[in-house]
């Protein structure tokens, strides 16, 4: 594991959201049936809400001494963030991803399943496009055998 004596650019507030969330689980776990017993129906969400508390609290008390992040200012910070978490590649990719759940809604799964993954290693492989047609198919062939075959699904 990567320890460091600085604290990294983004690290507080993931911290918080990590912290917020939690709660929100936790409250929502408690919501389902209440803690009755160990073995009742919110007792499993409880317990990982547990876990991600507990996380937290562990991530916030490592942060204590740690010194501050090298950056001026709020816009400063936010653009060490996005080119430390979010690079371009990364990016491009996830909007791919979001056009992608966009685009089965309207095409079927395997069209848009095919050109997401033709586009997807094109652009994560460096343009062969011919090998990435060839792997889509043949990815395409495997999950429909395995959903129409063994699951008995069929995919819209």
């Amino acid at each position: 594991m990567n320890k460091t004596d600085k604290m990294l650019v983004g690290e507080r507030t993931f911290c918080a959201l990590l912290l917020v969330f939690s709660l929100a689980i936790f409250y929502l776990a408690y919501q389902i049936s209440g803690f009755s017993s160990a073995n009742s129906p919110g007792a499993f969400p409880i317990g990982v809400a547990l876990v991600m508390i507990l996380s937290a609290a562990k991530i916030a008390l490592e942060m204590i001494g740690k010194a501050r992040p090298d950056c001026s200012g709020w816009l400063d910070a936010a653009q060490q963030f996005r080119l430390q978490h979010f690079p371009k590649r990364t990016m491009i990719f996830g909007l791919l991803a979001v056009i992608y759940l966009a685009a089965i809604q309207w095409a079927s799964f395997y069209i848009s399943t095919f050109l997401f993954l033709v586009l997807a290693i094109v652009y994560l492989r460096g343009g062969r496009v011919l090998n990435a047609v060839c792997v889509a198919v043949a990815l395409l062939i495997v999950i429909y055998l395995l959903f129409s075959l063994a699951f008995s699904v069929y995919l819209p």
